[in-house]
């Protein structure tokens, strides 16, 4: 097995790549902690490595972030966990605990714009956002504002307040009229 890596935009975040899919197309896991690492028995092993602070899970990526450490140091005992995780067969999450971002029916006034600005996310933006190792969630949708997560890489990067403000925001204005603003979350 080859498991290749790529620098994010986040100098903290390392995105892995193994070859082959991790939680399969649109769908994400985000372990900010150790506690919530406890749904991933990879996540478990990845925060086993002393320095990692956040594991997330992409369809077929997953990025890791440390709080302490150099990269060359901490690299080869996070690829050995992704290894030997992978070829002992384990699974990625206990039972179906892929934790997806929220796409609970919207109901009300709001449903139309609510969907139109999660189809946005999804074909436009998500796509882009998962190649530099993360992901944003939509969280809600109140007085033309939307309510975003950054999850993966995009949590704590430098550059994630301009990517929301110039990226994210300027796309959904353009697409969904309603929208005024976006806040992260």
């Amino acid at each position: 097995m080859f498991i290749q890596t790529e620098a994010t935009p986040n100098p903290a975040t390392l995105k892995f790549l193994p070859g082959r899919e991790v939680l399969g197309e649109g769908r994400a896991a985000d372990f900010p902690d150790e506690e919530a690492a406890r749904r991933s028995p990879l996540a478990m092993r990845l925060f086993a490595v002393d320095g990692v602070s956040g594991v997330f899970f992409g369809s077929d990526f997953i990025t890791v972030t440390k709080s302490e450490g150099e990269w060359q140091h901490l690299k080869p005992a996070l690829l050995g966990a992704i290894m030997e995780h992978f070829t002992g067969g384990a699974p990625i999450l206990f039972g179906d605990l892929a934790a997806g971002d929220a796409h609970a029916a919207h109901e009300g006034e709001d449903a139309e714009i609510v969907r139109e600005i999660k189809e946005v996310l999804d074909t436009r933006i998500r796509p882009a956002v998962a190649q530099d190792g993360g992901d944003i969630t939509f969280q809600g949708f109140e007085d033309g504002v939307v309510f975003l997560a950054m999850q993966g890489a995009c949590s704590g990067c430098p550059s994630s307040t301009l990517t929301l403000k110039k990226g994210v925001e300027n796309t959904l204005k353009h697409y969904v009229p309603e929208v005024r603003e976006v806040r992260a979350i």
